[in-house]
């Protein structure tokens, strides 16, 4: 009997040799790190940790066994998958940067003020970047050329054999072939990605490119770490101010880069910026939509309610230092001025039209 070429159905063989299609939201995922610390020590199924984990470290925290540090930790390590790095950049304004046909005994003396160990390098604008260079590759090259026989640049010199004389402290940044290369990274990257890429590629500074391929913040390995254990602070960094301070007459200091929330806090709910905070993060980009243009030093800008901003300093890019108090006519124990009443002029007393003779009338012959 002759088999027929087209079947509908595999043999019964054949069927048990088939793979299984398995639905993937069906499928057993494998168990991550944290369902495994909840398994072992609550006995918690993998479901529910992380909302469980969530629920011990803020409600539930004093009976965890976790102490607030620990708490602390591990809720800003659950907050990183949420985390872009458009929120912890360092802005294009701030960053530190040097072209690469700098002399070396300027970049000393920028290294000196600038407390950085690293620094962008580029080689027209900041929108053509070149690499970075690190402090240890600085110091390595000078040492290596104040050293007795300046050749032999792999040898250790002694201390005593160094001769500063031997650095050519006019040479190019370029020609010291001492630039390293940076990471870039769009302003949507997570942060928890960019630390893994850091860690991966053993390189601690990202520049922040916008869509157009421009320059838009910094973000460093320690800015990624301040994430999970909270502020870092060496001994070259200088104590920060509160960026929003209330004085003793009632008005507030602040500064132009503080947070519309921050000085919300400070000054009470009452300071609403409305849907002009969904456009800028900070007061001084707040003062520019309100007037327009970029304040001037001295300038008023309404505020919101009863607010008004007076800029006490300022440069043609930004907004530096601001003082917000209620408008004058508003302030408790002002009386407001209230517009003058215009008297109407005094009528003029009708005159005698009878007797009064008329020029145009023809006279008598």
């Amino acid at each position: 009997m002759a088999q027929d070429p087209i079947r509908s159905e595999p043999a019964e063989s054949e069927r048990r040799s088939l793979p299984a299609i398995v639905d993937p939201d069906v499928a057993p995922q494998p168990e991550g790190f944290f369902a495994r610390t909840a398994r072992i020590l609550f006995g918690w199924k993998a479901a529910a940790t992380r909302a469980d984990l969530e629920l011990v470290l803020t409600a539930q925290q004093p009976e965890s066994g976790f102490s607030p540090a620990e708490a602390a930790m591990l809720k800003n390590i659950l907050a990183l998958r949420e985390c872009r790095i458009a929120r912890l950049m360092v802005p294009r304004a701030d960053i530190v940067a040097i072209q690469q046909d700098i002399a070396l005994g300027t970049l000393v003396k920028i290294f000196a003020s600038a407390s950085h160990s690293r620094l962008v390098v580029y080689n027209d604008t900041l929108d053509d970047p070149t690499g970075m260079v690190h402090i240890r590759d600085l110091v390595a090259f000078m040492a290596a050329r104040a050293g007795a026989n300046p050749a032999a640049s792999g040898e250790h010199a002694q201390p005593a054999d160094l001769q500063m004389s031997n650095i050519d402290l006019s040479m190019p940044l370029v020609a010291a072939k001492i630039v390293r290369e940076i990471l870039y990274a769009p302003p949507s990257m997570p942060a928890l990605d960019l630390l893994a890429k850091m860690q991966a590629t053993r390189i601690h500074l990202a520049l922040i490119i916008d869509e157009y391929g421009g320059t838009d913040g910094l973000v460093s390995m320690e800015d990624l770490v301040e994430l999970i254990v909270g502020d870092i602070a060496d001994e070259h960094d200088v104590a920060e101010t509160a960026s929003v301070t209330r004085q003793s007459d009632g008005s507030f200091l602040a500064d132009g880069r503080a947070s519309l929330d921050d000085v919300r806090a400070a000054i009470g709910a009452e300071f609403d910026v409305g849907e002009a905070g969904s456009e800028v993060d900070t007061l001084g980009g707040y003062l520019v939509i309100r007037a327009g243009h970029v304040p001037v030093r001295g300038e008023l800008v309404p505020g919101p309610a009863s607010f008004e901003a007076e800029v006490l300093d300022a440069d043609p890019r930004r907004v530096k230092r601001v003082k917000i108090d209620r408008r004058k006519d508003l302030r408790p124990g002002s009386t407001r001025e209230l517009p003058a009443l215009v008297k109407a002029p005094p009528a003029r007393p009708a005159r005698n039209e009878v007797n009064r003779p008329n020029p145009n009338a023809a006279r008598p012959p």
